[in-house]
């Protein structure tokens, strides 16, 4: 197994943070790691997303969606067709600050036999990670802004 995960503190509240991160249709504007999304966000359904990894080709995956609190925690899992081959389990988990800000926490738990192989794809995800993050600070602070 191997984690990667980020943080950043958002000067919005969770309610504005979830809205940016769940307007899947909206991604293309805002969000340079994941550009395209769609699909419904419950748990138990399917996601289409398609990642641009810094450096790295285009790919598109169909997660199911694990957890969907409203201004808490957005969490999936993709995985290859071959169970125990790699999964990676991504979450968004929203932290209320005092004072009406929102700390992200960004990270995905990667699982199965090629995590070894893709030891440095993974590492440099972080870079995708942290772009994301600022672009959603951007975003939900922006339409935040009196």
């Amino acid at each position: 197994m191997r984690e990667i995960a980020t943080v950043i503190d958002i000067a919005a509240p969770p309610e504005r943070v979830w809205q940016v991160l769940t307007d899947l249709a909206r991604y293309e504007e805002w969000n340079p790691f994941i550009r395209q999304a769609s699909g419904v966000v419950a748990p138990g359904r399917r996601l289409k997303l398609k990642v641009f990894p810094a450096g790295r080709r285009p790919m598109t995956f169909r997660p199911t969606v694990k957890a969907a609190v409203p201004g808490e925690e957005l969490r999936w899992l993709g995985r290859t067709a071959l169970p125990g081959l790699f999964s990676g389990e991504h979450r968004f988990v929203l932290t209320d600050l005092d004072g009406g800000g929102t700390r992200v926490v960004q990270s995905e738990k990667f699982t199965g036999l090629l995590v070894p192989l893709l030891r440095r794809s993974i590492t440099a995800t972080v870079a995708d990670f942290e772009a994301l993050n600022k672009a959603l600070k951007k975003r939900a602070g922006e339409a935040h802004s009196p």
